[in-house]
């Protein structure tokens, strides 16, 4: 069997360049006004700094900004929660990206449910995940969301299938299985101590690995033809599912690196947009 490869790298060029055309759009109307993504990093965590710069290089790529804000590691729930409202304030703001994993002193839960409902373009906020689930008008989970558009685009079929969701954080695992099940799936909700995961894994029509451990889920739980989605990435190179032995034998599958992660900083750019053209009435 030839596997589908569910490429995220050059999905997200391709969008990309819409996304320049919509720019160029909303400034002509906008009287030169663009869109502004604010990213929060609390401390000095060297691979947290790369992500923000990462975004902040995908923004400009379509024509949208980025201001950087970056607080010291000593920073309290306070401090930072004095900051996100003051960027909840401010006009010229369009979406706010507070960077995950903050300082233990930091009550993370806190902080992501300051942002204002309409800047929320990660998808972190408690109310946003409420509305998003509800069915209700929401900015989606970046993850969840990027991995909704790399199956639609390559026309992976979700009606009346069964997902399996390995992973249940709330920014990844919990709104994954909700959009799925949204989009008509029957879902099976799993997690590193779900009893006899390798059996539930065998049923799935569509496997998402999303429990942030190394190639904690093996390939020969996974059956012949399943489609396969890994959100992980690890130092090792690697995500959550033991990818290799796979690709011969499954109907599609994201490689790692170059799969998920390409399009969960696309969905993010892509809502940080979205929001700047319903600030502009455009």
């Amino acid at each position: 069997m030839s596997a589908l490869v569910l490429e995220g790298k050059e999905l997200a060029r391709h969008f990309e360049a819409d996304m320049q055309t919509r720019v160029n759009h909303l400034r002509e109307r906008s009287g030169g006004r663009y869109p502004i993504l604010a990213t929060v990093l609390v401390g000095a965590d060297p691979a947290s700094a790369t992500y923000v710069r990462m975004k902040g290089n995908a923004c400009r790529r379509v024509g949208l900004d980025s201001r950087a804000i970056e607080l010291p590691e000593s920073t309290t729930t306070e401090e930072l929660l004095e900051q996100i409202e003051a960027l909840n304030q401010d006009p010229d703001v369009h979406g706010i990206l507070l960077q995950h994993p903050v300082p233990e002193q930091v009550d993370e839960r806190r902080c992501f449910d300051a942002i204002a409902l309409d800047k929320d373009v990660d998808g972190v906020t408690c109310l946003g995940f409420g509305r998003m689930a509800m069915g209700e008008p929401a900015y989606g989970s970046a993850t969840p969301l990027g991995i909704m558009r790399i199956l639609d685009h390559y026309g992976i079929e979700l009606a009346g299938k069964h997902a399996v969701v390995v992973g249940r954080s709330a920014i990844l695992g919990k709104p994954m299985s909700m959009m799925l099940l949204q989009a008509n799936a029957t879902v099976t909700m799993c997690h590193s101590r779900t009893r006899n995961l390798a059996e539930h894994v065998r049923q799935a029509d569509l496997v998402v690995g999303a429990v942030g451990q190394p190639e904690f889920i093996k390939a020969d739980w996974v059956s012949d033809g399943a489609v396969v989605v890994d959100a992980g990435f690890h130092p090792e190179k690697c995500g959550d599912i033991e990818l290799e032995p796979l690709k011969d034998r499954v109907a599609a599958y994201t490689p790692v690196p170059g799969g998920v992660g390409p399009m969960t900083i696309n969905s993010l750019i892509l809502q940080t947009l979205e929001a700047g053209e319903r600030a502009f009435g455009i």
